[in-house]
């Protein structure tokens, strides 16, 4: 989230060819929530002893992340504004 033109290196399969291409970490992040997203819907229904809490726990997780980190990024360039350099002379 504070990087998304960074670029991430992903290995591609095509069949039997396969290769190493850059991607937007935003796009990667992206699909990662819906995959995400995605899983835990289809377990909503399915009976089982987890139920597909670790899916709502990394959603969560990344939308709790995301918010701190735009936080952070707000207070530290407040911080940044309001710290002046003392005066000389």
């Amino acid at each position: 989230m504070l990087f998304p033109r960074a670029r991430v290196t992903s290995l591609v399969f095509l069949g039997f060819f396969y290769q190493l291409i850059d991607v937007p970490a935003i796009i990667v992040l992206g699909f990662w929530f819906v995959l995400q997203l995605i899983d835990g819907l289809t377990q909503l229904g399915a009976i089982q002893a987890g139920g597909g809490v670790a899916f709502y726990a990394h959603i969560g997780g990344f939308v709790v992340g995301a918010v701190l980190a735009r936080l952070a990024v707000g207070v530290a360039a407040r911080m940044r504004r309001s710290a002046t350099p003392p005066a000389v002379g």
